[in-house]
């Protein structure tokens, strides 16, 4: 039953946590909510990596496997950020762009090391970079709309990405 939960559960909760990123940066989700959200997906991170461990000890499995484990420290700096008062804002960031980033490094991993499939994960990386630079952009600017498009191209790339490689592999 988890092989099976770490196979299909990352297609399913990787479009709905860049769709709760974007709903709670627009305002539409509470930040105490986005707390909560935070700490869920610290918990299934961290259940993740050591459940999966034995079966992504090498290979490319084994570059996910150390982003997910990453991913869980990054989470956690989120966790504290929104848990403090008032929030951190540069522990919120290094969850936003950690899990920007990380995603597009095992993208562009996953691209080098497959026969098939390679456009889409290098998508799945250009769609993390332009995100972030969409997002950043929009904030430094104050165009919020700017912004929202930018955290949901991040989740259209990951999601693309994420969905092959369950599919595929």
């Amino acid at each position: 039953m988890f092989r099976r939960a770490r196979e299909l559960g990352p297609p399913v909760l990787v479009p709905l946590a860049w769709g709760f990123v974007t709903a709670a940066y627009l305002g539409v989700v509470a930040e105490r909510t986005l707390f909560v959200a935070h700490v869920v997906m610290a918990v299934f991170l961290v259940g993740f990596a050591a459940t999966g461990y034995a079966d992504m000890r090498e290979g490319l499995l084994q570059t996910w496997w150390w982003i997910v484990a990453v991913g869980s420290l990054v989470t956690l700096c989120g966790v504290v950020g929104l848990w403090l008062e008032p929030t951190n804002r540069l522990l919120e960031a290094v969850a936003l762009f950690g899990w920007i980033g990380l995603p597009a490094i095992g993208f562009v991993e996953t691209g080098r090391r497959v026969g098939r499939g390679t456009r889409i994960y290098v998508a799945g990386a250009a769609g993390c970079l332009f995100g972030a630079i969409l997002f950043a952009g929009g904030q430094f600017w104050s165009l919020e709309l700017t912004a929202a498009v930018g955290l949901a191209l991040v989740g259209v790339g990951q999601t693309a990405g994420i969905v092959d490689a369950a599919v595929r592999y």
